[in-house]
């Protein structure tokens, strides 16, 4: 097997690439940055989500609220055709009458290099506890 080369500030955009398609409000431009067997365990649905079609379905409803995320902490850690983005994160998501709530929440991506791209094969993100 070969390993792409990459380094953590390859893995931190990452991020940056999927809070992105995140702010066009389409599910579909988000669910493209899952593999096809990713997993999402996501903040504001109790439902693991184990296939496009549902992680879809999460993204729908999620981008209603026009989240945006921002990194507070990280380690990246990075294998062969592996990678790891884990931390904490702050979202900002507005209701339809434009009241801005703001979620602390940690967070882990697992990437996995696949037919030319990373795309993320496990999410995770909960509200921190306090």
């Amino acid at each position: 097997m070969n390993c792409q080369a990459t380094d953590k500030k390859a893995i931190a955009s990452l991020f940056d690439r999927w809070n992105a398609s995140l702010a066009t409000l389409d599910p579909d431009k988000v669910v493209a940055n899952y593999s096809d067997d990713a997993v999402l365990l996501p903040t504001v649905s109790n439902k693991p989500r184990l296939n496009h079609r549902q992680i879809r379905d999460y993204f729908v409803e999620f981008l209603k609220q026009k989240p945006q995320g921002k990194i507070n902490q990280r380690v990246i850690k990075i294998g062969c055709n592996t990678a790891s983005d884990v931390g904490l994160y702050t979202f900002t998501l507005r209701d339809k009458k434009g009241k801005t709530t703001v979620v602390k929440a940690r967070y882990s991506y697992i990437y996995d290099y696949q037919n030319g791209q990373w795309l993320i094969e496990h999410h995770h993100s909960s509200a921190l506890p306090e």
